[in-house]
């Protein structure tokens, strides 16, 4: 009877199997640095390696070129990091949606982010479809958890317009941090929210009388 035969440890995978999170993280949070310093135009997959402290072909096992690694970046951002909010009232929730809205808009790299981005969609067309893209999925997700619950609260009819109530709520805010940059008075966002809050509910109140 032949010996048995030696079993050889398997060794873990490597290269392009392996793709550890906190390198992902890492080369995600050097792209926001580079678009912030530099802008897209300027910014290269060199120097997202070197802020990262990793080597090109780290990035390059994620992304397949800097378009690609911006896109999935800041879609992945727009898509995950805003909350729907669940207060008990559609006023409390537009609220809270505005507070997180507005300290997103306020943060460093957001206000010199978006702009340049919005600059280059107008030049890109392939940038400019994937983030409205992403950002009609972030409205609607969020729109109808929003409007859905205050549908259930009978604050507002079931046929509500998820994407024009986002509009209303989150327009003039974008407008005031991004646009046109002033500071928000101290009872700016509860003002806000009321109105807002009171805008869909009268816009139900016209659809059904029409």
């Amino acid at each position: 009877m032949p010996p048995a035969e030696k079993q050889t440890p398997r060794r873990a995978p490597a290269g392009a199997a392996v793709l550890q999170e906190d390198v992902t993280a890492a080369i995600r949070a050097a792209v926001f640095q580079e678009l912030a310093t530099t802008g897209y135009g300027r910014m290269s997959i060199e120097a997202v390696a070197r802020r990262a402290g990793v080597g090109k072909t780290a990035v390059y096992r994620r992304w397949p070129s800097k378009l690609q690694m911006v896109i999935e970046v800041v879609s992945a951002v727009a898509i995950h990091d805003t909350p729907a909010p669940d207060t008990g009232s559609l006023r409390g929730d537009l609220r809270a949606l505005l507070a997180s809205t507005a300290q997103a808009l306020r943060h460093p790299l957001a206000s010199q982010i978006v702009p340049d981005l919005l600059a280059e969609a107008a030049r890109n067309p392939e940038i400019g479809e994937t983030l409205q893209s992403a950002l009609s999925k972030a409205q609607e997700t969020i729109g109808a958890a929003i409007v859905g619950q205050a549908v259930a609260r009978g604050e507002l009819p079931e046929d509500t317009d998820t994407r024009l109530a986002l509009d209303v709520v989150i327009g003039p805010l974008y407008w005031r941090l991004a646009v046109v940059r002033t500071p928000l008075p101290r009872t700016y966002l509860d003002r806000l929210a009321r109105t807002a809050a009171a805008a869909l509910r009268a816009e139900a109140e016209a659809d059904e009388e029409t």
